[in-house]
């Protein structure tokens, strides 16, 4: 049901009531007028013929009979002469006031009072006055007929003007229903134009408003949408890099180890031969082919260390637990004054080379930062499963975070955050109180398929 029906059926209930009302209160008085009028008549009437009371001794029934015949119609009322045994003599002639009509029974029922009988006995016979309100019932519905015509008249025409009148102040609601059932087709460029009236104004600059809201919130939100679906092709992209990456890094890593480091046993071991034929018969041979096995001796560590730089072979060989075995060994070798500890407790032989790889490079570059920047004489790593995920956690007492770290520039902990987050998982990297650094890491368990 629309508001403007609710309306005009509430204002046509109230407009009823009143009209009952009304109605009502007209019943009421015409029923007093009538009953008025009725006591009136019936005390006059009975006043005069109980007269006759005193000279029916005297007065024979057809003397009464022609007197009352003289008399005729006494004020709305019927007088009936009965003689001793019952017979009617006369009865008064019916009214000639709007003779031939008479008011509808239900009116009549309604405002007529209830009428008794008066008797006056005479010597030979007895008079009944019974008051008749008919005539002045018709009074009542003559003057009620046209309240009732002009009062109908009246509600019907008040509910047609106040329907109108709705219509015409309801018209910018429904210019809003029709904008928002535009809005819910998808049209959100649709705007209200300017309305009569401060409530209509007022609703118009909300729509309009709301409106300007939902589309800057729907290109917002396609935006996003773009900035999502370009952010996760980008992080595909940086994973397949990655990995591409760590593929190239394994191979170089593969071919310095076993090329060079054969080329530079080789030179050594010639060196070591030169020095050996040459001991005793020509010192300064001998001291040149020291002096090439020692430089073979630095390009071998140098070798080395850019091999685990690269790709940590024992990571392709023996696996993630012995790669941060050789880690840590190699970082505490380096900074004997650095207490380093290494704590796993989690099977790490099953998982999947991406994630091994990345629980490495997120070990290696952590343990880097610690050592080469915050100056810490404590570094803890540790590594452990809890249900479903892979825990990896490194601190250090060092000087903390520097204050630039989140600016551009800071590769670093941004490639570990986009590993974690090409695997799945996520990093935090924050500031300890009252000082050093800790990276917490949390990555899903990815196993290799080759071990189930």
């Amino acid at each position: 049901m629309s508001l403007r029906l609710q309306i005009n059926l509430i204002i046509g209930l109230m407009l009823a009531c009143f009209a009952s009302l009304l109605i009502g209160l007209q019943l009421q008085d015409t029923r007093r007028s009538v009953a008025d009028e009725m006591e009136g008549a019936n005390m006059v009437a009975t006043q005069l013929l109980s007269r006759l009371q005193a000279v029916s001794q005297q007065t024979s029934m057809n003397d009464m009979r022609d007197f009352l015949s003289q008399l005729g119609r006494v004020r709305a009322n019927e007088i009936v002469l009965l003689d001793l045994d019952g017979n009617q003599l006369y009865h008064s002639p019916p009214p000639v006031y709007k003779a031939g009509r008479d008011a509808p029974q239900w009116y009549s029922r309604i405002v007529s009072p209830s009428v008794k009988s008066r008797e006056i006995r005479l010597a030979q016979g007895r008079l009944l006055v019974r008051a008749d309100p008919s005539r002045a019932v018709l009074d009542g519905w003559d003057e009620f007929v046209p309240m009732l015509i002009t009062l109908f008249t009246g509600v019907a025409v008040v509910i047609l003007l106040v329907y109108w009148l709705l219509g015409r102040a309801l018209r910018p609601i429904q210019q809003v229903v029709h904008g928002l059932q535009e809005v819910g087709r998808g049209d959100y460029d649709i705007r209200l134009p300017d309305m009569h009236g401060q409530e209509a104004q007022m609703m118009g600059y909300a729509f309009n408003s709301m409106a300007d809201s939902l589309q800057e919130g729907m290109a917002a939100r396609e935006r996003a949408r773009e900035a999502t679906q370009a952010l996760a092709q980008s992080r595909e992209l940086t994973h397949v890099i990655q990995a591409r990456i760590e593929e190239v890094r394994g191979q170089i890593a593969r071919e310095l180890h076993d090329e060079l480091g054969q080329q530079v046993t080789a030179i050594k071991s010639v060196g070591m031969a030169i020095a050996h034929r040459a001991k005793g018969v020509d010192k300064q041979i001998e001291d040149s082919a020291r002096m090439v096995m020692d430089c073979a001796d630095a390009i071998y560590e140098e070798v080395h260390q850019l091999v685990t730089k690269l790709r940590p072979l024992a990571l392709d060989r023996f696996g993630l637990q012995d790669a941060l075995q050789d880690l840590w060994e190699e970082a505490q070798s380096r900074h004997p004054n650095v207490q380093i500890t290494l704590s796993v407790d989690a099977p790490l032989d099953k998982l999947a080379d991406n994630l091994a790889t990345a629980v490495y490079r997120i070990m290696q570059e952590s343990l880097t930062n610690a050592l080469r920047h915050a100056q810490a004489s404590h570094i803890e790593m540790q590594v452990r499963q809890n249900q479903d995920k892979l825990h990896i956690e490194v601190k250090d007492d060092g000087n903390g975070p520097a204050k630039d770290w989140q600016s551009s520039g800071h590769f670093g902990v941004v490639g570990m955050g986009e590993r974690a987050q090409g695997l799945g998982g996520h990093l935090v990297f924050e500031a300890l109180l009252p000082q050093g650094a800790r990276v917490w890491a949390e990555l899903p368990l990815i196993h290799n398929p080759t071990h189930g």
